[in-house]
């Protein structure tokens, strides 16, 4: 039998390597700590923090269309949908993400009965995600008109032909009626904002940015914003 006060050298060079093993695991993990993509403490508001990863994604000039954004809508049963959209503007002072569409189709119809809205960024250059959640309302009719007269004429054009998520008769009919809008807009017909067509701002409750690192433990931070607009901040586990 042997002495428990004996060394045994087999269990010593094993943890020895396995000492050597860890040292860059240790590493790896440590240096996460150096990363300040979601500083700590975690700002007070989150939304100038998500307005400069949005411009950072546009400047990188990585994607083309860098404001993609994922918008999930439900009927007010709970039945979700989802699509992706442009993320136009991102308000500070709202606060609230704003993008525009067709206020008869599908997204339209059920944010009419269920003003409540999810939207997701996702920037893989930067390897970072936003998940934001709140109320949805409609832009004014100004704002509309005036982001309207900025879109390409081909896209306005688009806008007054289609109704957007009617079933038609046939892919023909529909550029058509695209070639019929653009002959009276081309004969100097001004063409003007659909009524069923414009602007929604999602006014935030919930924002989480969410940064990737390495072994999946991914740096996250909640804000969740009260009925008096005070923001308070979660740091959550990967």
């Amino acid at each position: 039998m042997r002495d428990p006060t004996e060394t045994n050298h087999d269990e010593t060079a094993a943890e020895e390597n396995a000492q050597d093993e860890a040292g860059p695991i240790i590493s790896a993990l440590t240096n996460m700590l150096a990363c300040n993509d979601l500083p700590d403490p975690a700002p007070a508001d989150p939304m100038p923090l998500l307005l400069a990863w949005f411009e950072d994604a546009r400047k990188s000039e990585r994607y083309e269309d860098f404001n993609a954004m994922t918008l999930a809508t439900a009927t007010p049963g709970g039945l979700p949908s989802a699509r992706i959209v442009l993320c136009k503007a991102i308000e500070l002072q709202t606060p609230a993400l704003v993008f525009y569409t067709s206020y008869t189709s599908r997204k339209g119809e059920e944010l009419e009965s269920n003003p409540h809205a999810a939207a997701v960024f996702h920037w893989p250059h930067a390897r970072r995600q936003a998940r934001i959640e709140g109320r949805v309302r409609q832009t004014s009719p100004q704002e509309s008109d005036a982001y309207f007269k900025t879109r390409p004429l081909l896209s306005r054009i688009g806008a007054a032909a289609s109704r957007q998520s009617a079933a038609i008769a046939s892919r023909r009919d529909l550029i058509a009626e695209a070639v019929r809008t653009a002959r009276r807009t081309m004969a100097g017909r001004e063409l003007e904002r659909p009524d069923n067509w414009g602007g929604y701002r999602i006014v935030p409750d919930r924002v989480e940015l969410w940064s990737a690192r390495t072994g999946r433990l991914h740096d996250r931070v909640l804000w969740s914003r009260s009925p008096e607009s005070t923001w308070s901040a979660r740091r959550l586990s990967a």
